[in-house]
């Protein structure tokens, strides 16, 4: 197969452009059930009328898997923050506004957030006095039934010229709190930029309604859930949350 470019590198994978395609390329550390899991999620969100790229195959040669999707022709919103700055607020209005729209969504065959949750707070580098701290909070915190990406953050987010908002990237989407939805893309930005968090914060309490406090209980819960297979730049940074 002939890509056209490489439009994406992230660890342990490559999105390439293949005319109206996109075909994420994976190294050889992801199992098969990662790549089904990612895939499967994907055509739930996709089946249940949610703007994602349509999935077209999954493939697997020489020990590495591959996801086809729709190419979206558009330009993430991290793209539009660097380019042109002064467009953040919109691109972060845009980007709130979609989170809120999916996580109205309920796709109860997702997995449980909660219980997602457990397994890598178990596999986290952390001492067991924090690990059993942190599972004790997370069995205080409500199931909910969202749907939440996971990831929800401005390389995930592509908004096309006419307007419309589509999300990529499916891999830790679950069914929980959406509070634990926007405390992992709160923590998904101040890796990048503290103010752009703090904008971020602001701005999906008050479309959402929600509570400062209710999101910021589940900070230190999502921190160390979502450090497990980060590299040690980013883990450093998630586990200082917590």
């Amino acid at each position: 197969m002939n890509f056209d470019k490489i439009i994406a590198v992230r660890t342990g994978k490559t999105v390439y452009k293949d005319g109206g395609r996109t075909v994420k390329v994976f190294d050889g550390d992801y199992s098969k059930s990662d790549i089904l899991n990612e895939a499967l999620n994907q055509a739930r969100a996709e089946e249940a009328g949610l703007n994602v790229p349509s999935l077209i195959s999954v493939d697997g040669e020489n020990g590495r898997w591959s996801i086809t999707s729709s190419y979206i022709n558009g330009k993430t919103a991290a793209r539009i923050i660097t380019e042109t700055p002064e467009r953040t607020a919109l691109a972060l209005e845009a980007l709130v506004n979609a989170q809120l729209l999916f996580q109205s969504y309920k796709l109860p065959l997702l997995t449980a957030l909660k219980s997602k949750a457990a397994r890598r707070i178990a596999a986290a580098e952390i001492s067991d006095k924090k690990r059993k701290e942190l599972s004790e909070l997370l069995d205080t915190l409500p199931d909910g039934d969202s749907l939440c990406h996971c990831d929800f953050t401005p390389s995930n987010v592509v908004i096309t010229d006419g307007g419309e908002v589509y999300v990529l990237d499916w891999s830790h989407a679950s069914r929980g709190d959406a509070a634990a939805d926007a405390a992992a893309t709160y923590l998904r930005i101040k890796f990048e930029s503290e103010e752009g968090a703090q904008s971020y914060l602001s701005l999906y309490c008050e479309k959402s309604g929600k509570r400062l406090c209710d999101i910021e209980k589940w900070i230190p819960v999502v921190a160390a859930a979502v450090s497990v297979g980060k590299s040690a730049a980013e883990r450093n940074f998630l586990l200082s949350n917590i």
